[in-house]
């Protein structure tokens, strides 16, 4: 059975959606901050659970790291996208420059641009001339085809606001078995696990959801991801607890 049309192709409908600019996604900062919020939490539970600490510790420790490295993957990500800004930006001055001083040289380069996709003789002529006749576009044209950039992208404030926001959300998960007074010992690192893999495979599942895409798959890899880093994080605190054991004496 063939599968359902994700939108419809009557010339109107065609026409109102390119009419529309498309809508920059924050998807990959939201899971990228989720997933990395998650597993920077859960490692730091796991590597004092491996070190034999009281859960306290791994409370605090958790809640410390939690908020200064989402803030520093925040600003990280903010600043990678206003990379982006402003290497269009660099690149729209760059072109223009280049039209006003010699057009010639890049009409050339618009005319190879557009003969490499199969076009020639008077139709390639047409492209050019039409292409050339309006700065903007031709600028536009250089930038997508020459520099394989978007003209568009998303805004670096909210990248950087979607990363905190998502690794603060999901990254407090695993440390809301430590509020629960009724718990004691190694329960409340069993239950910072589980909670933490519940919300490894969510954010895999929701991910797989938005894509498309397999989303048990997801989900799964997305936990195996996150549980690799906190089995390594675990074995470095066993490994180190012989160290914290001779600072107690």
């Amino acid at each position: 059975m063939s599968r359902e049309l994700e939108h419809s192709h009557d010339p109107d409908a065609i026409r109102r959606r390119l009419a529309v600019s498309p809508a920059p996604s924050y998807l990959r900062d939201s899971i990228l901050g989720g997933i990395d919020g998650c597993v920077t939490t859960i490692a730091v539970v796991a590597s004092v659970a491996g070190a034999g600490l009281p859960g306290v510790v791994a409370f605090v420790l958790g809640l410390s790291s939690l908020v200064a490295d989402g803030f520093s993957m925040a600003v990280s990500n903010y600043q990678a996208v206003k990379s982006d800004h402003d290497a269009r930006a660099r690149l729209r001055e760059q072109e223009d420059r280049h039209i006003r001083l010699d057009p010639r040289g890049e009409r050339e380069e618009i005319r190879q641009i557009f003969r490499s996709k199969g076009f020639d003789g008077d139709t390639l002529e047409r492209i050019v001339e039409t292409l050339t006749a309006d700065d903007r576009l031709w600028i536009d044209t250089m930038i997508q085809e020459e520099h394989g950039m978007a003209l568009q992208g998303p805004s670096p404030l909210k990248a950087g606001a979607a990363t905190f926001a998502m690794f603060l959300l999901v990254g407090a998960a695993p440390l809301l078995p430590f509020l629960i007074p009724l718990m004691q010992g190694q329960a409340y690192f069993l239950a910072s696990g589980a909670v933490a893999g519940v919300a490894l495979f969510a954010i895999g599942w929701v991910k797989g959801r938005v894509l498309d895409t397999p989303r048990l798959r997801a989900g799964v890899e997305t936990l195996l991801m996150g549980g690799g880093a906190a089995v390594v994080a675990f074995v470095l605190g066993v490994f180190l607890e012989p160290m914290l054991a001779e600072l107690r004496l």
